[in-house]
């Protein structure tokens, strides 16, 4: 599709092509994206469709998968040997409309494999999923893409096929691509940041076969970067960062040549899910208008975790991944003076490094009245504390994007974070005297930093009045994926505008 037949009014067609969609297979965020994001895009009018390997858990008969394609002959790439792989694709059409969901079907490397990740194989996997959707879409006819979607480095080839293998194909070369970084750090199987000068991978060299050991040392991301069309992270703030020495991995150098197509839009939430005023999770609905409610789930969640009901205790909460990345270490040197010093409460929820894990662990054993963990996930949890906690702190190294303070906020969590990424993004400083801001932001990653930051947090806290005007400012912020879905259809219009000038 060139520039001069494309129509901006007429309905996009997108391809997903992704390791994991809620609900039929989740690891991480990635897999609440590939549900959300498509599903928006579907309700703004447009033809969204997501394409995923179909694994051992994924069962047929509970989503009615039908056969969309049987015997698709895809390529492996390889000089000697075997020359084609037998795949089929199985096809779920949402009851009620919705995003179209497509199985790459072989039973080797998917049907037989229980988990998403973790085989030493997970180059061929990918590689075979990225040639998968490729050729199906090649093949079927029926229903070609104006862009296809890649995520993270496990797609990111996608964009190097088209331009190599297919750049003259009728059908794929009119596709554009895109590819969206999540995370940066992750560019293929090994550690990017110990290769031999032997082994670099500079991205010009054929994409090698799936029998070929060198798919193995090919840095995906780098690929990807160099091909697609568009670029983009999930903040903008994150879209910067990686563009420079300290937070690039390495590819910063390429992301500045290419900083034309690189632009950062923040991830939504589902507003179906994170809904004060339906959720059956909570004891007592609310809304922003009557934040006075909510007071009632406060009591509620300290019954529940054995703490002493107080309605003037500064509840506070960490909730999701307790891992370094997190910036969790930050809070040994200063949480056991806050807890000695002020009148405060602390909910830990969630799982990770067990260095972290202990330290909170240790803490509920020396504060028994004050802190209370559930050191495990659990994904109802997080609805019951956004609904009673005061504030919810993320002090993160580094952070994409980072949902769980847009989860918070949208439930009346005040969020202490880092201004980094994502977070950045999504938290306004709050300024008590201009009645403006959402939360509470510290920038240098240290422990005197996030004290300040926490104590600001507290002395504002004590004006009941102020403290429930910044509760409603913060849940009347739009984190919905309506609007990022409408800043994406912009992007993959670029993507399309900018193909013929690549």
């Amino acid at each position: 599709m060139t520039m001069a037949f494309f129509n901006r009014k007429k309905p996009l067609k997108i391809l997903f092509v992704a390791t994991e969609s809620a609900p039929f297979a989740k690891v991480g965020g990635l897999a609440s994206v590939m549900h959300s994001l498509p599903n928006a895009l579907v309700r703004l009018g447009h033809d969204a469709r997501v394409m995923i390997p179909r694994y051992l858990s994924i069962d047929d008969k509970p989503f009615h998968l039908q056969m969309d394609f049987k015997g698709l002959s895809v390529p492996t790439g390889d000089e000697e040997g075997q020359k084609h792989l037998v795949c089929n694709v199985k096809r779920y059409d949402p009851i009620g409309g919705g995003a179209v969901t497509y199985f790459l079907e072989n039973q080797e490397y998917y049907e037989q494999r229980a988990n998403v990740y973790g085989y030493a194989d997970d180059p061929v996997r990918w590689s075979l999923l990225c040639r998968g959707a490729l050729e199906y879409v090649r093949m079927k006819g029926d229903w070609t893409p104006d862009v296809i979607v890649c995520s993270d480095w496990q797609t990111a080839l996608i964009p190097n096929l088209l331009k190599t293998v297919y750049a003259k194909d009728p059908v794929l070369s009119k596709i554009a691509s895109v590819l969206s970084i999540h995370n940066l750090y992750f560019q293929a199987m090994f550690d990017h940041r110990f290769v031999s000068e032997m082994d670099f991978d500079d991205g010009h060299s054929p994409v090698p076969g799936l029998s070929d050991p060198r798919i193995s040392k090919v840095n995906w991301m780098r690929r990807g970067i160099m091909f697609a069309d568009v670029i983009n992270t999930v903040s903008p703030t994150y879209a910067r960062e990686i563009m420079t020495k300290e937070n690039g991995e390495l590819l910063d150098e390429l992301l500045r040549e290419r900083k034309s197509v690189v632009s950062g839009i923040l991830n939504g939430i589902d507003y179906s899910i994170w809904n004060p005023e339906e959720d059956s999770f909570i004891a007592v609905k609310y809304s922003q208008s009557k934040i006075e409610d909510r007071i009632k789930n406060k009591a509620v969640l300290q019954e529940r975790f054995g703490l002493p009901v107080r309605e003037d205790a500064f509840l506070v909460v960490a909730v999701g991944r307790l891992a370094k990345q997190k910036g969790f270490d930050l809070l040994a040197p200063v949480l056991p003076h806050l807890l000695d010093e002020l009148p405060m409460q602390l909910i830990v929820v969630g799982e990770g490094d067990s260095e972290i894990m202990s330290f909170f662990h240790d803490l509920e054993t020396k504060y028994p009245i004050q802190v209370a963990t559930h050191l495990r996930h659990d994904s109802v949890l997080p609805h019951i504390v956004f609904a009673g906690a005061d504030v919810i702190i993320v002090p993160s190294r580094f952070e994409p994007c980072g949902l769980t303070p847009m989860e918070a906020m949208r439930m009346g969590t005040i969020p202490i974070v880092r201004k980094t990424g994502g977070l950045a993004d999504q938290v306004e400083d709050y300024h008590p005297s201009d009645h403006t801001g959402t939360g509470f932001l510290f920038e240098k990653f240290d422990s005197t930093s996030f004290m300040i930051s926490f104590i600001r947090a507290f002395e504002n806290f004590r004006d009941k009045e102020k403290w429930r005007s910044l509760q409603r400012r913060a849940m009347g912020k739009d984190f919905s994926w309506e609007r990022s879905a409408k800043k994406y259809v912009d992007l993959f219009i670029r993507a399309i505008r900018s193909k013929d000038v690549f």
